[in-house]
């Protein structure tokens, strides 16, 4: 049973966290995720995420890079990181004056998408964790950074159309150091252990740090769902297979936060795997050359030939 400290920190954490992650509680367990579907239409139809992805399935294309604009830019003060009961959430400040929000555009999408949140997910297991699955290879840690098409005023008008949302996955791979990337948010994990109010950081960063190493040149790219209730089918999905190093101490503080349910850890937020149908997975690669994020320049637009890119395909 929920004590009534619990139970108000759950309504804080409506309130304040992520639009994506707070449309209602819920949970992981094979029980509850069956119930996701009985409570949210969405969840038992087509176009549901994650999927496994199969390099050897995939479909090669001559899209353009994905480009990142103002991911070069510090992040507003104060940053705070989130225990929502269900993911660890990373908040910016809302400002909608200011016109260097980050944002992205490129690959296929067909418009620009705008930064919103970014969160993770995680398993007990080395072995679990990730949602998406490359080559049969499941990752312990997977970060979605968020993005709305700017075509629409808020999240929830995009969660109505099926090019709203674009997310960039991201996975995290165990080395025997700390991962520099990762460390910023990691450091404070011991501060949201329970479900309470975000905590301030005393610093900020950029976005593109996080992903700095990461070779964004290569990508898969498929249309997609909310991995979460609602289970939305708004989502252009980005995966980049390139991983970002993690160490075991830092994934320790991960399994160590609490669900918001006394005496039980926040462990295996991961959707189970949902059926591809008739959906093909797209893959942009560029072997000769390696890009890191760091070497992109914002405004610079992509020098990949498009002409081969079919903006009509009925399986995108």
């Amino acid at each position: 049973m929920l004590n009534m400290k619990i139970f108000l920190n759950l309504l804080i954490t409506w309130f304040t966290c992520d639009f994506i992650l707070c449309l209602q509680r819920f949970g992981y367990s094979p029980a509850e995720q069956r119930l996701w579907k009985r409570k949210h239409k969405h969840c038992s139809g087509p176009n549901q995420s994650p999927i496994s992805i199969s390099s050897r399935r995939a479909v090669p294309v001559n899209i353009p890079a994905i480009e990142f604009i103002y991911y070069h830019n510090l992040m507003p003060t104060p940053l705070k990181i989130h225990n929502t009961g269900h993911s660890v959430s990373l908040i910016t400040p809302n400002d909608e004056n200011s016109t260097e929000i980050p944002f992205v555009f490129g690959g296929k999408l067909q418009s620009e998408y705008e930064y919103v949140g970014l969160h993770f997910h995680w398993g007990e297991r080395n072995n679990k964790g990730a949602e998406h699955v490359i080559n049969d290879i499941r990752y312990p840690l997977e970060m979605h950074m968020i993005h709305k098409s700017k075509k629409y005023s808020t999240v929830s008008e995009a969660l109505e159309y099926k090019d709203g949302l674009a997310v960039l996955a991201f996975f995290y791979q165990i080395r025997d150091a700390d991962g520099e990337e990762i460390e910023g948010i990691v450091r404070h994990l011991r501060d949201v252990g329970e479900i309470n109010d975000p905590v301030s950081l005393p610093y900020t960063f950029t976005l593109g740090s996080l992903i700095r190493d990461v070779n964004t040149q290569r990508f898969y790219t498929y249309r997609g769902s909310l991995t979460t209730p609602k289970c939305n089918p708004a989502v252009t999905w980005i995966v980049f297979p390139d991983t970002i190093p993690i160490s075991l101490n830092q994934m320790a503080r991960f399994r160590s936060l609490s669900n918001g349910i006394e005496g039980l850890l926040l462990l295996d937020n991961y959707r189970h795997l949902q059926p591809i149908g008739n959906r093909k997975i797209f893959l942009r690669s560029v072997k000769s050359r390696f890009a890191k994020l760091e070497n992109l320049t914002a405004l610079e637009s992509s020098n990949i030939d498009d002409s081969n890119l079919d903006d009509t395909d009925p399986s995108f």
